[in-house]
């Protein structure tokens, strides 16, 4: 009899492509061997749950769907402490984390990469008592990858997100917060900052400085002082599209570990999902956490 393999997917993500590719997925998994139970998310939350539950019952764990939808499996595994391989086939809108894996968008070739043999030992980021795979964000543009209609980002993609962050830039909200990580404390006021683990952010690489590793232990973080006027603005637009190599408006550092210390509620997005809105949180770098299937 084959190995147990839990086939995860989010049936809403990316225009609902899984469903025209889903027999052919299953064809794929069972042709590898497994003996496969499929389980359709209903609501946000619940790929949790269902990993947290049933990872000590399956051999590897496959899921379809969203960089929101890895994360979910991520948290669940790491909650249920039965650490086992997992499979991604992409399917949302921005595929950052599959990007940086090389992993395909075209969903049957991502299968046989799920149902593979070859695995990467990946960092996971424990953010509090929760985790997230890729990025950790707070800040201008964070609100709005969940808080765009799953329909609009459907139909639109990428533009989704622009058209709701346009909104955001009548109103820049700002932080003043006591930044702590190996022996360094500063403190300043942020319109944006991001703790990520990933290639590119949104669907745009280049935006993250110097050489990046997935399983170096490290994590790579950008943190945008709040302009004070438009020329300051450019500045700091002019550093993040490559155009300028230096600018005091952007801290940028590699760590394992940061503190972020505020008096006010901050809201969080993990891998584009809500995260909540702590005063005060430590993010961790779990060296090699997650076993994660690769060509």
């Amino acid at each position: 009899m084959g190995k147990k393999l839990l086939f995860i997917y989010n049936p809403h993500s990316g225009k609902g492509m899984i469903k025209q590719n889903l027999s052919d997925i299953m064809d794929c998994l069972i042709k590898a061997d497994f003996e496969v139970t499929i389980y359709a998310t209903q609501a946000q939350g619940d790929a949790v749950n269902k990993c947290r539950e049933e990872a000590k019952n399956f051999d590897r764990i496959v899921c379809s769907g969203g960089d929101g939808t890895l994360d979910e499996v991520v948290t669940g595994v790491m909650e249920s402490e039965h650490h086992l391989p997992i499979g991604y086939i992409p399917a949302g809108s921005t595929n950052d984390f599959g990007n940086s894996l090389g992993i395909n968008k075209e969903m049957l070739s991502a299968a046989k990469i799920a149902a593979g043999e070859h695995s990467f030992l990946c960092d996971v980021g424990r953010f509090g008592e929760d985790y997230f795979v890729y990025v950790a964000a707070f800040g201008i543009f964070t609100e709005v990858s969940y808080a765009t209609d799953q329909n609009l980002k459907n139909m639109l993609g990428h533009a989704a997100y622009i058209l709701e962050g346009v909104k955001q830039l009548w109103d820049i909200p700002s932080f003043r917060m006591l930044v702590e990580h190996d022996g360094n404390i500063f403190y300043d006021e942020f319109i944006y900052g991001m703790v990520t683990n990933t290639m590119s952010v949104g669907g745009f690489k280049g935006i993250i400085p110097g050489n990046i590793e997935l399983n170096d232990g490290l994590f790579e973080v950008t943190l945008i002082r709040t302009p004070k006027n438009p020329i300051e603005l450019n500045e700091i637009l002019a550093f993040l599209t490559g155009i300028a190599k230096d600018t005091e408006l952007v801290y940028s550092f590699k760590t394992s570990q940061v503190k972020f210390t505020c008096n006010e509620k901050v809201p969080w997005t993990l891998d584009g999902e809500y995260g909540g809105e702590p005063e005060s949180v430590v993010i961790k770098n779990i060296p090699e956490g997650m076993e994660i299937m690769v060509e």
